[in-house]
C-alpha cells in the first residue's frame, strides 16, 4: 500500500463500525494519523486497537455528532494535538424506517440530528481550521437515498439528500480557499446498519437487494472506504461539489426489468 497520506492528519466519525472503521483500516494502512470517533467508545477504542492508531499519532474519542459541542471538541482536540485537520470524513449517519405519516416528531429529529446537522456541524468546524492551514479536504458520507426515494425511509432520504447539497454549498463557498469537499454516495452495504434493519433475518432482508444491484450483490465497506480515500487524496486534486455513486450500478438503470428476459418470457 502507497503513503499518499504520510504525514496527513484524519479525522473520521462514526469510525467504530462499518464504512467508517474500513476507511480508518484504509488510511492508516496509507501513512495518516487517525482520530477514531464514535458515539459507541467501546466500538471506537477496538478499531483504534486493531490499526494501532497510538503508533501513528492518532487518537480515539467519544462524540455524538448530533451535539455541537461535542464535534466542536472533536475537531478543537485534533487541531490542538495535531497543528492542522488535513481531511475530515463526515461518516455518520441513522436510518429510521417508518411510513411518514406515522412516523414520530422525535424519530424525525433523530435522524436529521445525526445524519444531515452532524455532517454540518462537521463542515462548519473543520472549515476554519482549514482555512487558516491553507487548505485540506472534506468528504462526505451520503447515499444513493439522497439522489431518490425510497419506501418508508422519508427522513434518512430527506437526511441524505441534504448533504449531497450541502456538499456541493460548502465546495463552491470553499474551492477558493483550497479547500475540497465531496460526497460519496453508497448503495446496499454489508455493514452493521444493514444487519440491523434486518434484526435477525439478514439472507431474507438482503436477498431483494442483491438483485437490485446490476453487479449481483450489495457492496463491502472496503469498497467505499477506498472511493473515500481516493476523494481525499491528490489524485482528486480537480474534484470538488461531486457526489459520487458507489452502488454496483444502482442509479445507472431506471427499474424496469431486463428488456431481454421480458421478451423471452413472453415468448
Amino acid at each position: 500500500m502507497s503513503g499518499r497520506f504520510e504525514g496527513r492528519r484524519v479525522v473520521i466519525t462514526a469510525a467504530g463500525a462499518g464504512i467508517g472503521a474500513a476507511t480508518a483500516r484504509r488510511f492508516t494502512a496509507e501513512g495518516a494519523s487517525v482520530a477514531v470517533s464514535d458515539r459507541n467508545l467501546r466500538r471506537a477504542e477496538a478499531v483504534f486497537e486493531e490499526i494501532d492508531g497510538a503508533a501513528t499519532g492518532g487518537f480515539v474519542s467519544q462524540v455524538d455528532v448530533s451535539r455541537p459541542d461535542e464535534v466542536e471538541g472533536l475537531i478543537r482536540g485534533a487541531a490542538e494535538r495535531w497543528g492542522r485537520v488535513d481531511v475530515l470524513v463526515n461518516n455518520a449517519g441513522m436510518a429510521r424506517p417508518g411510513a411518514l405519516h406515522e412516523m414520530s416528531v422525535e424519530r424525525w429529529h433523530e435522524t436529521i440530528d445525526v445524519t444531515l446537522s452532524g455532517t454540518f456541524y462537521g463542515i462548519k468546524w473543520a472549515v476554519p481550521q482549514m482555512r487558516d492551514q491553507g487548505g485540506g479536504v472534506i468528504v462526505n458520507t451520503a447515499s444513493v437515498c439522497g439522489l431518490g426515494g425510497d419506501y418508508n425511509m422519508s427522513a434518512y432520504n430527506a437526511a441524505k439528500a441534504g448533504v449531497v447539497n450541502l456538499t456541493r454549498a460548502a465546495a463552491l463557498e470553499n474551492a477558493a480557499h483550497g479547500i475540497r469537499v465531496n460526497c460519496v454516495c453508497p448503495g446496499t452495504i454489508d455493514t452493521r446498519l444493514a444487519e440491523l434493519l434486518a434484526k435477525g433475518r439478514e439472507e431474507a432482508f438482503l436477498a431483494p437487494y442483491r438483485r437490485a444491484h446490476p453487479v449481483g450483490r450489495v457492496g463491502r465497506p472496503e469498497e467505499i472506504a477506498a472511493v473515500i480515500v481516493f476523494l481525499a487524496s491528490d489524485d482528486a486534486s480537480f474534484v470538488t461539489g461531486a457526489a459520487v455513486a458507489a452502488d454496483g450500478g444502482l442509479t445507472a438503470h431506471c427499474g424496469l426489468p431486463d428488456i431481454v428476459d421480458a421478451v423471452r418470457g413472453a415468448g
